[in-house]
């Protein structure tokens, strides 16, 4: 089993910035993907953005040049910072990751982009 938990979401005005992070513990293998994915109210869960143990990432077309994923391994961690947000990057942002164990969802956070 593996355990995800997110923080740093929060409210920010359009244009602000911020850091999501994604700490994860349990059998995470050392071959997997771990991803950041946002659901806005009435729509369908999305992709944001992947990263893998060799550190090849992809982005959302929606996100590109504006949001960065990374990680740390020593850490476990992954993070997502995020900058210039809009009012549609307003979700809820799950932290996922994907092994030979199966795929595991963290509990999500909160991000909220408004005047």
């Amino acid at each position: 089993q593996v355990q995800l938990v997110e923080s740093g979401g929060g409210l920010v005005q359009p244009g602000g910035s911020l850091r999501l992070s994604c700490a994860a513990s349990g059998m995470i293998f050392a071959i997997n993907v771990m991803g950041w994915y946002r659901q806005a109210p009435g729509k369908q869960r999305e992709l944001v953005a992947t990263i893998t143990n060799t550190n090849w990432i992809n982005y959302a077309d929606s996100v590109k040049g504006r949001f960065t994923i990374s990680r740390n391994a020593a850490k476990n961690t992954m993070y997502l910072q995020m900058s210039s947000l809009k009012p549609d990057d307003t979700a809820v942002y799950y932290c996922n990751l994907y092994n030979d164990g199966g795929n595991y969802w963290g509990q999500g956070t909160q991000v909220t982009v408004s005047s």
